[in-house]
């Protein structure tokens, strides 16, 4: 099947075969959940989720118990868990995706170029990405967020950092592999320029390993954000994140466990959510895999 049909018969035909899988339906059904509190936090949120409220702790100063008024509970500060968990996952997908995003661009302009050039351009670029890798990726993080002044597009850009050398290793493979083929060979016989070899024949190829690298890769970097926010150095209090909502309250663990279990569950729904789709991704995409379904 060949022309403009076959364009789009293709897509439809890898969103019929990733929506036939009931884990990958799960974990969309959650994205959109998170996604759609996120984007509403203003009008669904019962409270501002800086508000301390007088009736929001007991009369010992204890926080408040889920259900009534509050429906997951209150922080240490007498603040609704709840409206702090809806603005908390604007800060987690903010940060999922565009730290994602830079980490995705950088990964694939290193690993395409030194894929397509080889030589020493090449073994310069994956002599430093192995460099990067050598690093432990929550250490490197660590510092770099003690260099700079936290804050929530700092924090993106710190994970992007450190979050991009998979993806460039990935790249760097699969560019080497197409740039010996026979068609790019053709290509250069008639005298196609660079750039036009790059993005009309390697990058479209390249799309489907872009598309599940960036799904699986917004789990990563939501994790990391959560983890940075929990050890201080990630976004600063009062700007509620998932992450540091667990901080805040992690000395109320034993009396007052939901607020650290509700915002965990919550972090550990969304990386696996992203993960199921981007696994089911990886074997809609994957050419080897059709008819196996």
């Amino acid at each position: 099947m060949t022309g403009p049909g076959a364009a789009d018969a293709a897509p439809a035909s890898a969103l019929a075969r990733l929506l036939r899988r009931k884990l990958a339906l799960a974990g969309l059904a959650i994205i959109l959940v998170v996604v759609g509190g996120a984007v509403f936090a203003p009008w669904i949120a019962p409270f501002d989720p800086n508000d301390q409220m007088f009736d929001g702790l007991t009369l010992e100063g204890a926080p408040m118990p889920p259900g009534g008024k509050f429906l997951m509970g209150t922080d240490l500060l007498g603040r609704d868990l709840f409206s702090r968990l809806l603005f908390g996952a604007r800060t987690s997908l903010v940060i999922g995706i565009a730290a994602n995003g830079l980490a995705l661009v950088i990964g694939t302009l290193v690993g395409i170029t030194a894929g397509f050039f080889r030589g020493w351009i090449g073994g310069i670029l994956m002599r430093f990405t192995d460099l990067m890798m050598a690093f432990p990726a929550l250490l490197l993080a660590i510092c770099l967020a003690a260099i700079f002044q936290p804050s929530l597009w700092i924090v993106a850009m710190v994970i992007a950092l450190v979050n991009w050398v998979q993806t460039a290793r990935v790249i760097f493979t699969e560019t080497s592999s197409l740039a010996t083929r026979d068609f790019i060979a053709a290509e250069r016989t008639l005298g196609a320029s660079t750039p036009r070899i790059l993005f009309r024949h390697i990058l479209p190829h390249l799309l489907p390993t872009i598309i599940v690298w960036g799904t699986l890769g917004i789990s990563t970097t939501v994790l990391l954000e959560a983890t940075l926010s929990f050890l201080g150095i990630g976004v600063r209090p009062p700007t509620p994140s998932w992450g540091n909502i667990i901080f805040e309250n992690q000395t109320y663990f034993q009396s007052a466990p939901w607020l650290v279990f509700i915002p965990g569950t919550a972090i550990i729904l969304l990386a696996l959510a992203f993960n199921l789709v981007g696994d089911a991704l990886r074997d809609v995409l994957d050419p080897t895999q059709r008819g196996r379904d």
